[in-house]
């Protein structure tokens, strides 16, 4: 079936291909992180293709920022889903993840034998200026007054005291509560758009319902079988479903729960974390990443890949059939103004620990992860651009 744009009153559909094939480009050309990719989409479905028309896509971004998981990757499936059923949300997903999901297992199974220390030491110094570009970014964002700056530092000062995964889950818990008491007098309420009948309300129910039982049953089969790729499924999928805020911010839950039971080294994971901006696609990519890092990799690759994205497809289709009574909710968004601040203060203490504690040593490092930063933040340089030469000057100085 040709694509067509949206009408007003002819239906907006495509073939599954021609949806993969799409998103396929884009996997393969969207550098810069969440926030570019938007734009990205953006340009290709409003602009170019004129398969939404721009308030459609604003709402699509709209109830992505409200769900746990990858912003980007959420708003892709949500349109796979409009354009081709569930069959185009299955093409949208797997054509922007295929390309940085294969070349970041590629750099996993190369790590050891391949990459010169030099180099991995300045991917590890990449991170420490893309988290503080992200970190920077989201303050601006999130925190726009006292109390959500307050609810931030509370926030950095538990996730630093107290390092185990619950905690960051309990903190992200206590800023929705707080979100909630404090801001839901002065959040108003979004307009009521048109609702979306892509899907009935009964298959959101069921996606809905998919979501919450494997979040239950997971753990108790981890428990009881003992298997570590159930295990590895487990923690994934869980990080998929507890982590707001977008790409950078799974990088805490993550590192407590792969480098503590000393499933991958700790810098690995940071080296591994810095050549994931230099692909394009979903950070939550990195997934791919850590599976292949572990025994059986090819594997656990499949496993965490999935598992870590398994939450945002049920949560986009079971919520979008109800997307126009849940935006409309002040206390909804409320307690997201919590949330988002909390997020700020738990991506502070993964910047410091363990992304600076493992990467800056001397006033080399910190020079080369300042001169990163400025170049992402002043110069405006693509992140991959970044990435090269900063894994390039490591190396020389190493060498030197």
């Amino acid at each position: 079936m040709p694509d067509r744009p949206v009408t007003a009153d002819a239906p907006a559909r495509s073939s599954t291909w021609s949806v993969f094939l799409t998103f396929l480009r884009l996997g393969l050309t969207s550098f810069g992180g969440p926030i570019a990719h938007l734009g990205y989409f953006r340009t290709e479905f409003v602009d170019r293709k004129k398969w939404l028309r721009g308030e459609e896509y604003a709402d699509l971004v709209s109830l992505c920022q409200f769900l746990p998981g990858p912003a980007s990757s959420q708003v892709g499936i949500a349109v796979g889903l409009k354009r081709a059923g569930l069959p185009g949300a299955l093409a949208a997903w797997t054509g922007f993840t295929l390309p940085s999901a294969i070349a970041l297992a590629a750099f996993a199974w190369g790590l050891a034998s391949q990459v010169p220390d030099g180099v991995l030491h300045g991917l590890m110094l990449v991170a420490v200026a893309v988290v503080a570009q992200a970190l920077w970014q989201m303050a601006k964002t999130a925190c726009r007054g006292p109390l959500e700056f307050l609810i931030a530092v509370a926030a950095l000062a538990v996730s630093l005291v107290w390092r185990a995964a619950w905690v960051q889950i309990s903190v992200v818990a206590a800023g929705l509560i707080i979100g909630w008491l404090l801001f839901r007098r002065t959040s108003s309420a979004a307009e009521i758009g048109q609702p979306d009948r892509t899907i009935s309300r009964r298959t959101g129910l069921i996606a809905l319902g998919a979501f919450v039982a494997l979040l239950v049953a997971l753990p108790l089969l981890a428990r009881a079988t003992g298997a570590f790729a159930v295990q590895v499924a487990d923690t994934f999928y869980r990080v998929g479903s507890m982590v707001f805020g977008g790409g950078h911010v799974v990088l805490p839950l993550l590192q407590s729960e792969v480098v503590g039971p000393g499933w991958v080294s700790t810098d690995d994971f940071i080296a591994g974390y810095g050549a994931a901006q230099a692909v394009p696609g979903p950070l939550f990519t990195f997934a791919a990443y850590l599976g292949a890092s572990m025994t059986q990799p090819l594997l656990m690759t499949v496993v965490a890949l999935l598992a870590i994205f398994l939450p945002s497809f049920f949560l986009v289709v079971g919520v979008m059939p109800f997307w126009d009574r849940l935006r409309a909710n002040a206390d909804m968004r409320a307690a997201l103004r919590g949330v988002n601040a909390a997020v700020v203060g738990i991506l502070a203490a993964a910047w410091y620990d363990p992304v600076i504690t493992h990467a800056v040593f001397d006033w080399k490092d910190a020079l080369i992860a300042l001169v990163a930063f400025a170049a992402l933040m002043i110069a405006k340089l693509p992140p991959w651009v970044v990435v090269v030469g900063t894994a390039v000057i490591a190396w020389l100085v190493t060498l030197i």
